[in-house]
């Protein structure tokens, strides 16, 4: 039996999404001066470097860019961040991925910097599953669906192809 895929989002409303996620971070951070977007690796740190041009785009706040390593197949080995704890300590923090599915990539990368005084820290996704296996939630989010176990969502960064697929 061949896989079928469903576009859930095509280009222009990933664009949308993304803007009104950047509006929604300002919205929360509106008294800050700099933020940290701290994407988890690879397409969460793609949505992140995207946020922080819409958000730079409609704000003064610098969005500083945190790329956050984290095995996906084993997320209890040791995360790996790009930038030191003292860049991101005291500051307001975003914790971004692609797809909130069960919530484990998610729940580590909170748990790596919950060592670290933040003055808020808050989560965004572009697809929401809603399949959670830890009590992790989306503070910012693009979409929220309703799938089966059995289906797998994708995000395709494609430059004006991007597109958001249900398999």
């Amino acid at each position: 039996m061949a896989l079928t895929q469903n576009c859930i989002l095509n280009h222009q409303e990933i664009d949308h999404k993304i803007k009104r996620i950047a509006y929604q971070i300002y919205e929360s951070n509106v008294e800050q001066k700099e933020i940290i977007l701290a994407g988890i690796y690879s397409n969460g740190y793609i949505l992140a470097e995207k946020i922080k041009q819409q958000l730079e785009k409609i704000s003064d706040i610098k969005a500083k860019l945190c790329r956050v390593k984290i095995n996906k197949k084993n997320p209890t080995e040791k995360i790996t961040t790009s930038l030191n704890q003292e860049d991101y300590a005291n500051k307001s923090l975003v914790l971004v991925d692609d797809v909130l599915h069960s919530g484990t990539t998610l729940i580590y990368g909170v748990k790596h910097f919950l060592d670290t005084p933040l003055t808020q820290f808050k989560t965004a996704v572009l697809v929401n599953r809603n399949h959670k296996k830890y009590p992790v939630k989306a503070d910012f989010k693009g979409i929220s669906l309703s799938t089966s176990l059995h289906e797998h969502i994708d995000v395709i960064f494609d430059g004006k192809n991007s597109k958001v697929v249900l398999v």
